[in-house]
């Protein structure tokens, strides 16, 4: 299957940096970082049902800079207790004729690379963030901004950490992964130009370190998508749900 990173950039950059200890309040540990995970992702395409994603993890976590894999984050600034970071990170996407039936005859979609802020507020065990990021590499030209609230929740080494989010998809980003152009309709599938959405999400992480001497992470997302995005005739569904389950551990 095509491996293709559905996550939203900010959420999955955050939720996977395993530097947590068993408090919260506790300063995470630093240092280099491997380990490895896997994902599976229901499509809202039509005749694509899902994606399995292996998600092998390497990388580092410092004070200011955090880095797994093609993510990247760097802290620039405090103000307040309010967190600005630098991201970067890949926003893989998009699909190819063989992936489905209802993509033959069209273009090729391709992922990219986005960069952008990130600001994270910390209130006991509430967790505010906003992410503002778009397309560096001008494939879809696409512009995100995600706003999330969770709120943690710990027995003992274990926790739980509900969240609610709310993602902004520029017009761009829409027409591109979900848009038909006129010299892509067929009588089966009319030509389609995307709008703005803004789509909802409903997450659910467990999280815990006596495994191995590591930090495993088991996250669940229920996403809503905006009518701009369903109306499309390349898809079939409303919603969406992903599982992702990670290990990792510091050399």
């Amino acid at each position: 299957m095509k491996l293709i990173l559905l996550f939203t950039i900010s959420l999955f950059c955050s939720s996977v940096i395993a530097a947590e200890t068993t408090k919260p309040e506790q300063k995470s540990k630093q240092g280099f970082l491997y380990g490895i995970g896997v994902a599976l992702n229901q499509e809202i395409y039509l005749g694509y049902n899902h994606r399995i994603i292996p998600l092998p993890i390497i990388g580092y976590n410092g004070e200011k800079l955090k880095v797994l894999g093609p993510f990247v984050s760097y802290k620039i600034a405090n103000i307040k207790d309010i967190n600005i970071s630098l991201v970067l990170a890949p926003t893989f996407k998009g699909f190819k004729a063989s992936d489905s039936e209802v993509f033959i005859g069209m273009d090729k979609r391709s992922s990219s690379v986005a960069a952008g802020l990130a600001l994270r507020y910390k209130w006991e065990r509430w967790k505010v963030g906003i992410t503002n990021t778009h397309d560096i590499l001008n494939k879809s030209n696409g512009h995100l901004i995600t706003a999330k609230l969770a709120h943690v929740f710990n027995q003992g080494p274990i926790f739980i950490e509900p969240s609610i989010a709310i993602t902004y998809q520029n017009r761009s980003y829409v027409d591109y992964y979900y848009g038909v152009k006129k010299s892509e309709a067929l009588e089966s599938r009319i030509a389609y130009t995307g709008k703005n959405a803004l789509n909802t999400s409903l997450g659910l992480s467990i999280s815990t370190p006596i495994f191995f001497d590591g930090f495993t992470r088991l996250t669940t997302q229920y996403t809503h998508y905006d009518s701009t995005i369903t109306n499309s005739p390349l898809v079939d569904k409303n919603s969406s749900f992903s599982v992702t389950l990670l290990f990792s551990r510091f050399f």
